[in-house]
């Protein structure tokens, strides 16, 4: 825990003064109703039982206190405490935003292999709501926890002037107290952190399902989907009541402890006061102060429950931060030139576990030139397209751009040279013109219509109720296959990269979207180095060279001409699907 809590510090140090004003301000707050006590202790004494004051005396001497005490609540307390509140969110919900910022930045790292391992409900739960649970522990533990030690301390030395015997008494319940504390919290951050995963579980799962709402609608499970969704539901409980239990066992003994003590306190302050040792004024006060002591000393019991969420939640949110890169430039790396297009797989094999992808790939395609990968699905077609921008790193052998190892230059500068066109266009719910600039953030209004018209998108996104500045709803869910693949194509024409990269990129067209956006790709590829992997063959015919892929291995490469002579596997799938 002290290791989390250290790194976590490093996000608050910015803010330390700010901070530290805060819980002076908060000391000053919580200092201001301990004066009530003594006031009573004032009134009963001093006043009402002063053996020399006349009757209008008392009453004058008692409003003049009570209005004294009212200038004190009404005029001073108020802007305390807004300024405690205020500086205290302010100060937490901006640690919060640099840590989702720097949270955001990290993911933004972390490669493919991670993402292919982990649900992105997960990844959601830990940025937002264990994030947010975060907030307790600099409101409770950096502000609050201090302000009501504080407080205890300012209400101790104020009962030691007034009598030291009786301030030992209601002292006596302490030990009690933080040993019950320390037993029944320590379990509580593993209990904590299993409940915050089970919430994880039920938030991820219903990530999952949302998204895909279509396919349980249309294979008419709802029943099953319902049952499925019990089982994680039903986890979520079980670990939340474990907590609970726990937690009211820890609350039903430390409230015992806290209860007890102003007991003790009003059993000798009740002796003291009929022996006469004692004055009714202070026992008064003393019973008052009680009030004053142990409100802050419940609060500290439940920010131990807050805390301990929080430590749950911190565990949780650095140990995403803790995810280590796959793909990290060298220390020495520099940026690549611009290229002319060349690449080179030179002995390429590569594992996503420890099952072999691609074995020994070796293979060239010269600048300008347009090469097509084909083969059965499951062969390692995407996969060698993933290698080129580095989303993962090859097992062994090496990829060259231009004669440069691609491990040697930064990873922005090659990707930033490569177009990419995939089978599934991911668009996010924006407008049809940012999704567009994605490709190129800073190019203008009439770049991007270009970049539309070049992609035969121009007219239907015209047609649409905003045109350019209409949403496209999550993953473009309000626009036609065809669509989205237009402007993800549209995307690639604003870019204007060196390397073109297509992977089944006609696939989700009907016929006239797809030659119409034909006709726009062979013109994007002239005299530009185009990979394409293809599963409609008849598509990739005009390929300077076409490479089979089967089962992680290179079979052939040719023209098609070339490898239609050859009568080999190319061949087979070639007539099959022209019989088809």
């Amino acid at each position: 825990m002290g290791e989390s809590i250290k790194r976590y510090l490093q996000f608050v140090k910015p803010y330390n003064w700010q901070i530290i004003f805060t819980v002076f301000i908060g000391v000053v707050k919580f200092a201001i109703p301990l004066f009530l006590p003594l006031l009573m202790k004032i009134v009963i004494d001093d006043i009402i039982g002063s053996p020399t004051m006349s009757d209008p005396d008392k009453t004058k001497y008692l409003f003049y206190w009570l209005g004294g005490t009212t200038i004190l609540f009404f005029l001073i307390r108020p802007p305390v405490e807004y300024y405690r509140q205020y500086y205290a969110q302010l100060v937490s919900n901006k640690i919060l935003f640099d840590i989702r910022q720097s949270l955001y930045g990290h993911l933004q790292k972390l490669g493919l292999r991670f993402y292919s391992n982990t649900r992105a409900g997960e990844v959601i739960s830990r940025v937002i709501n264990d994030v947010e649970q975060t907030k307790n522990f600099v409101m409770i533990g950096l502000m609050n926890v201090w302000l009501d030690l504080a407080t205890i301390i300012i209400a101790i030395c104020i009962m030691l002037t007034l009598d030291v015997n009786l301030t030992l008494v209601t002292l006596l319940a302490f030990p009690f107290y933080a040993f019950s504390v320390k037993h029944f919290f320590g379990k509580l951050r593993e209990l904590t952190r299993k409940r915050s995963q089970a919430l994880a579980d039920v938030q991820s799962y219903l990530h999952e399902r949302v998204a895909g709402m279509s396919i349980i609608k249309s294979f008419a499970i709802e029943d099953k989907e319902q049952e499925r969704f019990d089982e994680v539901n039903n986890n979520f409980l079980e670990r939340a009541i474990d907590h609970t239990r726990w937690n009211a066992k820890a609350f039903a003994v430390v409230n015992t402890i806290t209860d007890v003590a102003p007991l003790l306190v009003i059993g000798y302050a009740g002796y003291q006061v009929i022996n006469g040792s004692l004055s009714v004024g202070t026992m008064v006060a003393f019973i008052a102060f009680i009030e004053r002591l142990y409100s802050p000393l419940r609060r500290l019991v439940n920010a131990s429950t807050s805390l301990t969420q929080s430590f749950a939640s911190m565990d949780r949110v650095l140990d995403l931060m803790n995810e280590e890169y796959d793909i990290v430039d060298k220390a020495n790396a520099k940026p690549l030139p611009a290229i002319d297009g060349e690449i080179q797989f030179d002995q390429v094999s590569f594992a996503y576990e420890e099952e072999a992808v691609l074995r020994n790939i070796s293979l060239t395609i010269r600048p300008g030139e347009t090469a097509a990968l084909v083969g059965m699905s499951g062969g390692g077609k995407s996969t060698i397209i993933s290698l080129i921008p580095r989303f993962y790193d090859v097992t062994s052998g090496a990829i060259r751009i231009d004669g440069k190892d691609i491990r040697d230059v930064t990873v922005k500068s090659v990707r930033d040279q490569i177009g990419m066109v995939l089978q599934d266009s991911i668009l996010f719910s924006d407008s049809v013109k940012s999704n567009i600039l994605m490709g190129k953030p800073e190019a203008t209004e009439e770049e991007v219509i270009e970049a539309a018209k070049a992609a035969n998108a121009h007219e239907f996104i015209e047609a649409l109720s905003e045109g350019y500045d209409t949403r496209v709803g999550e993953r473009g869910v309000k626009l036609s296959g065809g669509q989205k693949q237009r402007i993800a194509i549209a995307r690639v024409f604003l870019k204007n990269p060196a390397l073109l990269i297509l992977d089944e990129a006609t696939s989700a067209l009907d016929l006239e979207s797809e030659a119409l956006i034909q006709d726009s790709l062979d013109r994007l590829a002239h005299e530009r180095t185009t990979l394409i992997v293809a599963h409609r063959l008849s598509t990739i015919t005009h390929a300077d060279c076409i490479y089979v892929i089967d089962h992680g291995e290179l079979k052939e490469s040719g023209t098609h001409r070339e490898l239609m002579e050859k009568n080999g596997t190319y061949a087979g799938l070639f007539n099959r699907q022209e019989l088809g």
